[in-house]
């Protein structure tokens, strides 16, 4: 199962490198580096592509990554599938990611469901737009920043582009009462649809919406698709929501940023 969250990652994340039009993304040596084009770590993402099995290949990855974004003259972050890492050397994992100027930013776990769990309470209605034009870029983009404390002109940048959203990363805007309230994201890979972006503004949490508009979505796509099953990275504000939902832990990855 960790397989599947972690491939179904690998391949939303590349939307970062073709979003702003100014990015790149390269494979090699057991890594995939995502460089956005726009000098902000976490746009910038390094991740593994095959199990590590010694600390010497451990140091080698992360000397590539940081030789790459150094030559681009770009902040980086480093995301690591723990289950991809022998479990040898994971009690030397701090130290190399001292050594290497790389320090813990959060850890998300990686959750699946077969299927979600039957809905056992009320939850409020509301309306979604698909991201498909410069309202719904914008208010994405708006979002964003309200809800991941990014800055606006970094996540216009990246989210507001037409060419951003050609790709497997689909987005969509939740409104409430008119309001753009809510984002999420889909991303249809190994045989799953993998949940991204799922955030509401601080003055609509805790009522409901997170939850109806994912289930909205998700049922639009499993109509569109034939998949039932599904794959996230978690916060800890919307774990217990997730494990509400039929998701279960199956992995777990560490974030690292220069």
């Amino acid at each position: 199962m960790f397989r599947i969250v972690d491939e179904n990652l690998r391949t939303a994340l590349r939307f970062f490198g073709r979003a702003s039009g100014k990015g790149c993304i390269d494979e090699r040596d057991g890594l995939m580096l995502i460089d956005s084009g726009v000098n902000y770590a976490v746009f910038n993402i390094a991740m593994f592509t095959e199990p590590i099995e010694s600390t010497a290949e451990l140091e080698m990855r992360v000397a590539i990554a940081n030789e790459w974004y150094k030559a681009r003259h770009t902040r980086w972050s480093l995301w690591i599938c723990d289950d991809l890492l022998a479990p040898k050397i994971e009690p030397r994992v701090p130290d190399v990611m001292n050594r290497a100027r790389l320090h813990r930013l959060t850890e998300a776990p990686g959750m699946y469901a077969e299927r979600l769990t039957p809905l056992s309470r009320y939850l409020p209605s509301m309306e979604y737009r698909l991201v498909d034009n410069v309202q719904t870029r914008l208010d994405f983009a708006h979002l964003t920043t309200l809800n991941f404390d990014i800055p606006f002109a970094t996540s216009r940048a990246i989210y507001q582009t037409p060419e951003a959203w050609e790709g497997d990363y689909v987005g969509y805007v939740g409104y409430i009462n008119r309001r753009a309230a809510c984002t999420i994201a889909l991303v249809v890979a190994a045989d799953a649809i993998g949940v991204y972006s799922v955030s509401t503004i601080p003055e609509f949490r805790r009522h409901g919406y997170a939850e109806v508009f994912m289930r909205q979505i998700l049922q639009e796509a499993r109509r569109v698709t034939g998949i039932e099953r599904t794959v996230l990275q978690a916060t800890r504000a919307g774990h217990q929501m997730y494990r509400r939902m039929g998701y279960v832990d199956v992995t777990r990855f560490s974030v690292y940023i220069l």
